[in-house]
């Protein structure tokens, strides 16, 4: 008895400390890339504890008669341990700290995208996970019903402002496979970004607690059964609420790069396989006339000025992630002018009439463009604006441009 009740607490420390280490992964701009991997591999590590721990439901998965409530748990358990072991994985193959000798096991850029979509995926099926343990723990509490009310009605509002966030700062798109690079704003405070981080978590854990609710009730015969469609009008109401408080604020500016307000800063950063990209790079190695000018100057139009020079291009030797055949070599850049903010795709579209980008989206920036096609688009922004072209354009065939 003493040896089931040590299992049991062991159990429910190990889904705490889960739960804390999954909110800090989601908060990577808080923790940095190199506490990222470490506490990712924490939370590998207590996933097979908890698998461990909970070895008799694998051994009772083919016994037994599957009702609603078990399928729904089945289905959500066995897709958690997929995108947990899958997240891990792709995270392990991009591993510049904690397991660096297993980089490249898997070609980084299939498992940069792969590992952003599943972490999300964990994320949301976590949360659906812990909310259908909510109501056998809120059983035990014994609560009076007004206090079932008071805490309902909380958990309500969160979870509806849970799904305003979710929406708010594109979760939908990693989940959808549509995101290569995360835009994360470094400037929020981190106590911010692990409450936004709760709230969402909130929100999937109320519609696992109320679909187990539901699943639950349609086991029971006609006379046990009451309000059998309450926790239906419970998560559609919140649903409706999370939808309402989006188009409420949608004009607002926005954190994250699904509205224009992803590219209202250039202190925002960009994680490539768990590596943030600063916006210069090569420090060390750059020689006199490529230092870049401390109070560049600004034309009419907005753009910057960038002084061209010589920088040493490729990963030194020491770098874990370098390909095995890559040789640094100088590269030589001309002088050029730059937007000081991203361009939106519905911007490159309106002034090019094409947008040659892998994923979709007016206010999503724009991807996968040459160094001519930004030429031309900086050419008819100034037109546009009354200017003359900054480049002049000699020779159009593609790879064979001078201008």
């Amino acid at each position: 008895m003493q040896r089931k009740q040590n299992t049991m607490m062991l159990r429910r420390v190990v889904d705490v400390c889960m739960t804390v280490l999954l909110l800090c992964l989601m908060a990577y701009q808080v923790t940095g890339e190199e506490a990222h991997e470490w506490i990712g591999m924490g939370m590998t590590v207590l996933v097979i504890v908890h698998q461990i721990l909970n070895r008799r439901w694998y051994g009772a998965m083919f016994k037994g008669k599957y009702h609603a409530y078990r399928i729904l748990t089945t289905v959500i358990n066995v897709s958690l341990l997929v995108s947990f072991a899958m997240t891990a994985f792709c995270g392990m193959a991009m591993s510049g700290y904690a397991v660096p000798f297993l980089y490249g096991m898997a070609k980084v850029s299939f498992a940069r995208r792969v590992h952003m979509s599943m972490s999300h995926w964990a994320f949301v099926l976590m949360g659906l996970h812990l909310g259908m343990h909510i109501p056998v723990m809120a059983a035990k509490l014994k609560l009076s019903e007004r206090m079932k009310m008071f805490f309902s009605a909380v958990l309500f509002c969160a979870a509806g402002f849970g799904l305003f966030l979710f929406i708010r700062n594109g979760m939908t798109d990693y989940l959808l496979f549509r995101v290569q690079f995360a835009f994360l704003d470094y400037d929020k405070l981190g106590a911010l970004v692990i409450f936004e981080n709760i709230l969402m978590l909130l929100f999937w854990a109320f519609v696992g607690a109320q679909a187990g609710i539901f699943c639950r009730n349609s086991q029971k015969n006609d006379k046990e059964k009451k309000n059998q469609l309450l926790p239906v009008i419970y998560i559609m109401g919140a649903v409706i609420l999370g939808l309402v408080l989006n188009m409420v604020f949608s004009d607002e500016s926005r954190q994250g790069f699904v509205d224009t307000g992803w590219n209202d800063s250039q202190e925002t950063g960009s994680e490539e396989g768990g590596v943030s990209d600063p916006a210069v790079t090569n420090e060390d190695h750059r020689t006199a006339d490529s230092s870049v000018k401390a109070d560049p100057s600004e034309i009419q139009d907005g753009f910057v000025l960038i002084d061209g020079g010589t920088f040493l291009m490729g990963s030194p030797e020491s770098e874990n992630w370098r390909i095995d055949d890559e040789v640094q070599h100088d590269v030589k850049v001309s002088s050029y002018y730059i937007d000081p903010f991203e361009t939106t795709q519905e911007e490159y579209t309106r002034l090019t009439g094409s947008d040659p980008g892998s994923f979709k989206g007016d206010r999503l920036p724009v991807e996968i463009i040459s160094w001519f096609d930004a030429v031309v688009f900086a050419n008819a922004k100034s037109e546009e604006a009354g200017l003359t072209p900054a480049y002049t354009v000699t020779e159009t065939v593609p790879g064979q441009e001078v201008f």
